[in-house]
């Protein structure tokens, strides 16, 4: 199974940025930790980070046919988004998203996701650690559509 792990803006600030928030995890340590995750689960991973919504737009447009699922956080294109929205929607490639920080204990316009309508669920407020449960959660889902497909 291929997974694409897709991080949106300013999340390659980790371990800089607000770290009463995201905590003292790095980006290098966040990705480091879901490579290792993926090897534990056979999964075959690729990351990738953008701060800009078109280049994240595209690369979900381009994960079509190639990846089996994906794991996004938005960051902060989470909250306004359609473009995000309307391209995991044209892909229909089943989708976890994800947030290190509890967007609904947050700021009110941080509490609507605009993006999580074209995902399969949603992780948040556990820090890093979410996106390792999102990569089982989605072969879980994966493995057993494809047990439902093959009956």
């Amino acid at each position: 199974m291929k997974i694409l792990v897709i991080n949106g803006p300013n999340i390659n600030m980790l371990g800089i940025r607000e770290k009463d928030i995201y905590g003292s995890d790095n980006f290098e340590s966040l990705n480091e930790g879901v490579e290792e995750k993926a090897r534990e689960l056979g999964l075959e991973v690729e990351l990738y980070q953008s701060n800009i919504e078109g280049e994240i737009v595209t690369k979900i447009q381009q994960a079509y046919g190639v990846f089996d699922g994906i794991v996004i956080n938005p960051g902060a294109y989470t909250h306004y988004s359609i473009a995000i929205l309307d391209a995991l929607k044209a892909v229909s490639i089943p989708t976890v998203e994800v947030h290190i920080s509890n967007i609904h204990k947050r700021e009110e316009f941080r509490k609507k996701s605009v993006t999580a309508e074209a995902c399969i669920g949603q992780i948040s407020g556990l820090g890093v650690y979410g996106y390792s449960l999102a990569l089982s959660g989605l072969k879980q889902y994966l493995s057993e559509r494809k047990y439902l497909l093959d009956r």
